[in-house]
């Protein structure tokens, strides 16, 4: 194998080009030098692939958000189905987000992130002639696969070419890249779906941003080879860890409405469920590989953000899919003025991930942005909690942007701050961990409370009726959702009161689990972020000596790589 000399591994300091580097000095003259430091422009260049493939990821699932109440009425679905379309995406994208992070620390990253793409957006298209809400659900299952691995690979390659401290400077570029695909998602959802074109062209479009992604991705990602390791897969872990989860996500999802909560279904799936996660527990604490390393509990800043992510899934997922259902439902808007009314959340989350990412890079701290994020969540939700039908729209929207403020501030920060502490070989495995717990969060949120609005919003619409003397059998009761525009008027206010005032519960019941990521940030221990990326991080682990500082012009201040297992810095060595 040629080894790089010391010239070779240089840091970029002179005006001389890669090209113009003789080709006898290395097999591939056109390629940057291993533990070089990357120049703003080179960054940028491999970021363009990653945040390409992340807003195909967004853009698949939030193209969908403002059409759905209209796709689940077209394919005569009920509330159960509406529930199910986006658990099913949740469900699969929590198993294999995991799995997708330990792949990404024995396997090439790029390739990864590619094949990922394009199970993602095949699926998505596959969705597309969907004639029942069963294919439906199916294949948006099949499309959470590819969107676990995005989720896990996109924030593993960011912390490959960006060190911690210089991270939040690129904030606003995925700040940026996260606000048009999430606005511009249900936007052209919407303008699809009361377009000629119909809703089926929500899951077309994605394709060619898919392909563009793929082939930006080969062009300008370029990530240097490390030492190899014996792929080893936990099988038996990822299988048990699968059928736990499964069952648990069933049992949210059909007990109050196919079953009582306390009956014999519920003590047999639960019991099943916690049963089958110990021995999941028991393999990967055998397993040479595990899928979800048990010992990286042991550092307290991971234990912390993943309870925290757990909260913030809960309360973004679990109330964020159906301010949608709101919008249409409650206050009778087409699609397209859904996906507007939107735009504040959005904002209120690009806006304050922007300012406070540019923040961070210059100081450094990040534990104070967080604890305000937490604050800003609670209080959104609070506030969410108290809109009915017939709450002001400018009044919503400010609450939305205080909502999609908070979610901003935290959602990402609790990433950097675990990454900022994790051994750079198990950054894939860490992170993915807590992406993980998020996703888990948030698919056991949209189940439970899309069971809760499913029996209230039939309760209160059997009591409407009732007051306005129409028999509730009559209308049948099936628990399909309504199209509004052929319901008689005294019939259409009784429905919308009856979204309006069960979606407002649902923030009230997450206020609380979001006051929880309140607490954990209040306990997480700020420790200093890094000045090396990841690639420079790995090469120096690896044996390859590291003389590049992490960012051109500034020295090396000798921040820590790696902590010890309750998240201490370990000191330099070179110090």
């Amino acid at each position: 194998m040629h080894e790089p000399s010391k010239e070779e591994i240089a840091p970029v300091t002179s005006q001389t080009s890669s090209a113009e580097t003789p080709s006898a000095a290395t097999d591939e003259p056109q390629t940057k030098q291993p533990g070089a430091a990357m120049t703003h422009r080179e960054v940028l260049e491999s970021l363009s692939g990653i945040l390409l493939g992340m807003f195909v990821s967004i853009l698949a699932t939030s193209v969908v958000s403002s059409s759905l109440p209209r796709i689940i009425t077209d394919l005569h679905g009920k509330q159960s189905a509406f529930t199910w379309v986006v658990t099913a995406t949740l469900l699969t994208t929590t198993i294999s987000t995991p799995i997708w992070g330990k792949l990404a620390d024995l396997v090439n990253r790029k390739l990864l992130i590619q094949l990922a793409l394009v199970i993602s957006v095949v699926s998505a298209a596959l969705a597309g002639f969907s004639h029942n809400t069963e294919i439906l659900i199916g294949m948006r299952a099949l499309q959470g696969i590819g969107a676990g691995g995005l989720t896990a690979l996109g924030t593993v390659l960011i912390a490959d070419i960006i060190s911690p401290r210089e991270r939040g400077r690129y904030m606003g570029y995925m700040g940026a890249v996260m606000g048009v695909a999430m606005v511009g998602g249900p936007l052209l959802g919407g303008v699809l779906t009361d377009s000629a074109l119909g809703w089926r062209w929500n899951f077309f479009v994605g394709l060619p941003f898919a392909v563009a992604a793929i082939v930006v991705l080969q062009r300008t990602l370029h990530l240097p080879t490390v030492v190899k390791r014996q792929v080893r897969i936990d099988y038996l872990g990822a299988a048990l860890i699968s059928v736990g989860i499964a069952g648990l996500l069933l049992w949210v999802t059909f007990a109050g409405d196919k079953f009582d909560w306390a009956s014999w279904q519920t003590a047999a799936m639960v019991g099943g469920s916690l049963v089958v996660l110990a021995l999941a527990v028991l393999a990967e604490s055998r397993a040479a590989d595990p899928i979800i390393p048990l010992h990286l509990f042991r550092n307290r800043t991971l234990v912390l953000a993943v309870v925290g992510s757990v909260a913030v899934g809960i309360a973004m997922f679990g109330t964020s899919v159906f301010i949608g259902q709101y919008m249409q439902l409650a206050r009778g808007k087409t699609p397209t003025q859904s996906g507007l009314l939107t735009i504040p959340m959005v904002v209120g989350l690009m806006g304050s991930s922007m300012v406070v990412g540019r923040i961070i890079a210059r100081t450094g701290r990040y534990k104070k942005f967080m604890i305000a994020g937490a604050v800003l969540l609670s209080g959104g939700l609070a506030l969410m909690g108290t809109i009915h039908y017939d709450t002001p729209l400018a009044l919503v929207a400010v609450y939305m942007a205080v909502l999609g403020a908070g979610v901003g501030m935290l959602m990402q920060n609790l990433v950097l701050a675990v990454q900022n502490t994790l051994d750079v070989r198990e950054i894939g495995s860490g992170t993915a961990s807590v992406a993980f717990f998020r996703t888990l969060g948030g698919a056991i949120g949209v189940s439970a409370l899309g069971a809760v609005l499913s029996t209230h919003v039939t309760d209160l619409i059997a009591k409407g009726l009732a007051g306005i003397g129409i028999d509730p059998s009559a209308m049948g009761g099936d628990g399909t959702l309504p199209d509004l525009s052929t319901l008689p008027a005294p019939v259409r206010t009784v429905v919308e009161q009856a979204f309006g005032d069960s979606i407002a519960d649902l923030f009230l019941i997450a206020t609380p689990i979001a006051l929880i990521s309140l607490i954990t940030v209040l306990f997480l221990k700020e420790v200093p972020l890094g000045n090396r990326s990841g690639i420079q991080q790995r090469l120096e682990v690896d044996g390859e000596p590291l003389d590049a500082p992490a960012v051109p012009g500034q020295p090396l201040v000798g921040e820590p790589v790696l902590v010890t297992s309750d998240g201490e810095p370990v000191p330099d060595a070179r110090r």
